[in-house]
């Protein structure tokens, strides 16, 4: 993926501008090309190869998040009852995600599928009275709808050795646990998953990469297109671009690039930036006897984003054991950004919802200070509630990726902090941008499709791009909670095309 030259007094015409080349521009680029192959698309990226930042497998939490083992998805009630609309809704978004990888796994025979997805059982674990019985509550409220069918609940220690034999070695045997288990989970390499879907998106004509660009000024245009501007970072040349469609999907930097569009809807979004450090295994005895993502539950008082889980990876064919996250604080909004973005990014239109949010969420503060405060000796007490027996010399700190949750207003609280993802577009539907985190990645392809039916809502009405939405993704416009046949059929055959399926089974 070579950057061309362009000269500084031209200006370049492109029906479409993805600016940040990660999961997201990805999937959004390839449906749009599959829709109408004549699309004329350009990349503009700040760093020098894609899928450096949130996206790239040491930043990003991996897990094909599917709300089969993250409890924070499934709160309890005040009257002690769990809701599961929001897993059951994750749970439908991966479908869509598998089903198109499915597509263009098919569709441009893919190969090696294993660089970016596989099978590793999803756990939940927990320990003490009440939680037990939380997870037992969980477990039978999940299990209603056909896609968590299959969930396994256990409070057996001899099971439980089965499961997760180190969680379970050296632990006191009076301690009441339970875990809860799904064969069908799995792990994504978010990075080589983006890697690939831009090589198959560079393969198409009308699709030009502007890599080590950076994005100084984004302006609407008279003729009611947008104008971009980006600086070649290595030798200072102007890039000049002018479409009718922009996204700004550039994780922690989407925020900066939002703003200053100008658009009214883009007003009175803050951003919070959070870093985050795994515990990275060195042992490869310990990472050979360890296979599944086992999530725990958040300490009382502690955000979402905090939710500890000892985790199996396949990162570039090997694999890895990390343990996290530990949370840090950073003013920049990317793992390689400027300590100047928290500073520049606060406006008069967002001062307000971000003071209120943060007299709101002291918690927050608090719990962020106490992370950064950590020694290792702390951090070796965190991993030892889930590796009773784990040895400081076989871990090594790793610094992850940089988060920016989501601050907006709202007209009853005046400012809210939100942990999800959150799509900003114009009223015309000109130019979108994704901000926030977690679970991200996981529904990128629900989260395009979304955006795609907001921001080109006559083409995607049209029965042929109703038909390639079908083809893409064959539950699109159905419930899969509602269709237990539907969702059997559908996983039987991504299962089988991703090679999960032979994984699942022995």
């Amino acid at each position: 993926m070579n950057t061309p030259h362009s000269s500084a007094d031209t200006e370049l015409q492109p029906d479409v501008i993805l600016i940040g080349a990660g999961i997201m521009s990805a999937t959004l680029g390839l449906m749009l090309k599959e829709l109408q192959p004549d699309l004329r698309i350009a990349v503009v990226e700040r760093l020098d190869v894609a899928a450096a930042e949130s996206s790239d497998a040491w930043n990003n939490a991996g897990t094909g998040h599917s709300a089969f083992c993250e409890l924070n998805y499934t709160p309890e009630r005040p009257d002690g009852s769990i809701e599961t609309s929001k897993a059951i809704k994750i749970a439908e978004q991966f479908e869509q995600s598998k089903q198109f990888w499915t597509y263009l796994a098919e569709q441009y025979q893919v190969k090696e599928l294993s660089r970016f997805i596989n099978h590793v059982p999803h756990l939940s674990f927990v320990w003490g009275e009440s939680n037990v019985e939380y997870l037992r509550k969980r477990h039978a409220a999940l299990t209603q709808s056909p896609l968590f069918r299959g969930m396994q609940f256990s409070t057996d220690p001899a099971e439980l050795r089965q499961w997760m034999p180190l969680v379970m070695e050296g632990r006191d045997p009076q301690q009441p646990v339970a875990a809860t288990r799904m064969d069908l989970g799995t792990d994504v390499n978010f990075g080589s998953l983006t890697r690939g879907m831009f090589y198959l998106l560079q393969e198409k004509p009308g699709v030009t990469f502007y890599f080590n660009h950076e994005v100084e000024k984004i302006k609407r245009k008279e003729d009611g297109r947008w104008g971009v501007r980006a600086e070649n970072r290595a030798t200072g040349d102007k890039l000049k671009l002018r479409a009718p469609f922009v996204f700004i999907g550039a994780g922690g930097g989407s925020l900066p690039l939002l703003i200053a569009s100008g658009i009214p809807e883009g007003q009175g979004f803050g951003g919070f930036p959070v870093s985050g450090q795994w515990l990275k295994c060195l042992n490869p005895d310990v990472i050979a006897r360890h296979d599944a993502k086992v999530y725990g539950k958040a300490s009382v008082g502690s955000p979402p984003m905090s939710v500890p889980h000892l985790d199996s990876r396949v990162i570039n064919g090997k694999k890895e054991l990390l343990f996290g996250p530990y949370a840090g604080f950073s003013t920049k909004f990317l793992k390689k950004g400027s300590f100047l973005d928290l500073p520049l990014s606060i406006k008069l239109s967002n001062m307000r919802p971000m003071i209120i949010a943060g007299l709101k969420n002291i918690p927050l503060t608090r719990y962020l200070i106490n992370q950064v405060r950590q020694s290792p000796e702390d951090r070796l007490a965190a991993l030892r509630e889930y590796l009773p027996e784990a040895r400081a010399e076989d871990w090594e700190l790793e610094l992850a990726g940089q988060r920016v949750q989501v601050i907006k207003k709202d007209k009853k609280e005046g400012g809210v902090l939100e942990f999800g993802t959150e799509v900003v577009s114009a009223a015309d539907g000109s130019i979108a941008a994704l901000l926030g985190a977690s679970p991200g990645a996981s529904t990128a392809v629900s989260i395009m499709l979304g955006l795609i039916q907001r921001c080109y809502p006559q083409q995607a009405a049209t029965p042929a791009w109703q038909a390639k939405f079908r083809q893409m993704i064959p539950s699109f416009g159905l419930s899969l909670n509602d269709n237990p046949q539907l969702v059997e059929e559908i996983r039987a055959h991504t299962g089988e095309v991703l090679g999960l399926n032979a994984s699942v089974s022995s």
